[in-house]
């Protein structure tokens, strides 16, 4: 039998791992736009196509935005009247005010996006140099909104599932995380393509080690923030914060919490040491496949707790949800790729891209 409760817990988990990919991928194309780089020219297209997924994220959180009242405990009205803390956040935490953000957001992040796709399949018809200017004063503009939204996505749709607990760098936990999973999913896209050579041209290995550069710096700020988050928590030893870590530390789910360290951390850190490992295809394929399953792990570890206080859920939900969300997300690059160039080929910046080198 379906139970709703924890497909809605699974449905918040592979939405914000599916909208992770999609909204840091926008963001990529915004930075590489606003700091004028030159290396990543090359291969702007695979985050193109990756940010095209924030389409469907609406469609994937269906099950949980439909089935609120299972997971999220400020939603009901009678717990919010008995709640002195409850009560205090109402304000910011209702359901009408909840849609109307999500909505907004949602909004912001798809105009975002055509400006941007629109104005670099634009320029491989027109060649006009004032389009990469003008994405460039878009991509300023849209970064504190990037910020903002995301952080917003995060407190809504993950910290607000225990609402007593707050947490001031959540925002940019979920931040760093989505960052780790739109490079790795990058990097797994770009040398799949290249070792089939459907660029076109010679992916360098000084692109494959700039690419495994900004993993590894990312997986090393993950666990800055991660770990910050532990200590700060730890130090100041109140009530209302250490139960959030002690509820992940109940049962089985020391098992997941110490697994969070090995796989988040450790395995990708290792993966990406040296500097040849950063230039290795193979290599840096198996540790971008490591980083998305472990950024998944790591939104399994956040939610489902939730639902199975005591230990581990895993059934065929938690099995599941994962092959949906890969499978859509290859869906929607496959589709996309098939209509547009591989290469920005109106992009001033690209021969210099090809030819870049260390």
């Amino acid at each position: 039998m379906t139970n709703p409760e924890r497909t809605a817990y699974n449905s918040i988990i592979g939405s914000s791992f599916v909208l992770s990919i999609g909204v840091a991928s926008l963001f990529l194309i915004a930075l590489e736009y606003l700091v004028g780089a030159v290396w990543s020219v090359v291969f702007r297209r695979i985050t193109e196509f990756l940010s095209a997924v924030i389409f469907i994220v609406p469609v994937l959180a269906l099950p949980f935005l439909l089935n609120m009242h299972s997971v999220f405990h400020w939603s009901h009205v009678e717990a919010v009247a008995k709640d002195a803390i409850l009560a205090g956040k109402s304000p910011y935490l209702n359901e009408t005010f909840f849609f109307v953000r999500l909505a907004v957001i949602f909004i912001i992040w798809w105009l975002f996006y055509f400006i941007f796709i629109g104005n670099s399949k634009k320029q491989d018809k027109t060649m006009e140099q004032s389009l990469t200017k003008r994405n460039t004063i878009f991509a300023a503009i849209f970064m504190p909104f990037f910020g903002i939204t995301i952080t917003i996505v995060a407190v809504d749709w993950l910290m607000s599932l225990e609402p007593h607990w707050f947490s001031t760098i959540f925002g940019v936990y979920y931040f760093s995380g989505s960052l780790m999973a739109a490079l790795a999913a990058t990097t797994f896209a770009v040398v799949r393509l290249a070792k089939l050579d459907l660029f076109g041209v010679k992916i360098k290995s000084d692109h494959y080690y700039s690419l495994g550069a900004l993993m590894f710096a990312f997986t090393n700020f993950w666990a800055y923030i991660a770990f910050s988050q532990f200590l700060l928590i730890w130090y100041a030893n109140l009530p209302e914060e250490t139960y959030w870590f002690i509820n992940r530390w109940e049962g089985s789910w020391k098992y997941i919490s110490l697994g969070m360290v090995v796989f988040r951390f450790v395995v990708p850190y290792a993966l990406l040491l040296t500097q040849p490992s950063k230039k290795d295809p193979k290599r840096l394929k198996l540790a971008a496949i490591w980083i998305l399953f472990s950024h998944y792990y790591d939104l399994y570890w956040l939610v489902m707790p939730n639902y199975s206080k005591s230990g581990i859920a895993f059934s065929w939900n938690e099995l599941g949800y994962p092959i949906l969300c890969v499978g859509i997300i290859i869906l929607i690059f496959t589709m996309r790729a098939k209509n547009t160039n591989l290469l920005p080929v109106g992009d001033p910046k690209l021969k210099r891209s090809i030819e870049f080198h260390l």
